[in-house]
């Protein structure tokens, strides 16, 4: 079932997620709903939170990244439950980010290029694993949403200055999608 994916503005995204156990409700349904919901919009990584639950449950597809450089991510596909970036490593490199919550926005960001991560897949087997390049940035991103950050919250205040207008119609739903998303009003006083 293709779901709504939550717009910036929406407190859910920015608030720090909760861990979740083996027993959660329809956690593979979940999972499965999240893919399905991903594909749709189309990305490569979707996070709880942007979905409306704020629980610590990402999903990510990089095959879209796969050539020659990168032919490890042929095929990737992983769900990582209560994830814990333990290390990131490297000197930080530029690359232009886009996100499901920011219909129609992208925008350079610095992230350190190789991580150490802990994780439970899908079947609740635990992972200690290291990832690099754009993998890690992908898991970055995702991971970040688990934590309440949002990939503007990396950016300088001017930076956030000069979009703001961008942000706003983002908030009131003032964009063009092609997907499913649920977009932020604010209650009036």
């Amino acid at each position: 079932m293709i779901l709504p994916i939550i717009s910036y503005g929406d407190p859910i995204l920015k608030k720090k997620a909760q861990e979740i156990g083996q027993s959660y409700p329809n956690l593979k349904e979940l999972i499965e709903n999240m893919f399905e919901t991903m594909y749709a919009a189309p990305g490569v990584g979707l996070a709880a939170p942007q979905i409306g639950l704020s629980i610590r449950l990402i999903t990510i597809d990089a095959s879209g990244y796969s050539d020659e450089e990168n032919p490890q991510l042929d095929g990737f596909k992983r769900a990582f439950i209560n994830a814990q970036i333990v290390e990131e490593e490297g000197e930080e490199w530029l690359f232009n980010e886009g996100c499901l919550s920011f219909p129609t926005l992208r925008e350079d960001i610095l992230r350190k290029p190789k991580i150490h991560i802990q994780y439970y897949d899908e079947n609740f087997e635990y992972h200690d694993e290291w990832f690099d390049g754009v993998l890690a940035r992908i898991i970055q991103h995702e991971y970040d949403h688990t934590e309440g950050i949002v990939f503007i919250d990396r950016l300088s205040s001017l930076k956030k200055q000069l979009i703001k207008g961008k942000l706003n119609d983002i908030m009131t739903g003032n964009v063009d999608v092609i997907y499913k998303m649920k977009f932020y009003k604010k209650k009036k006083k």
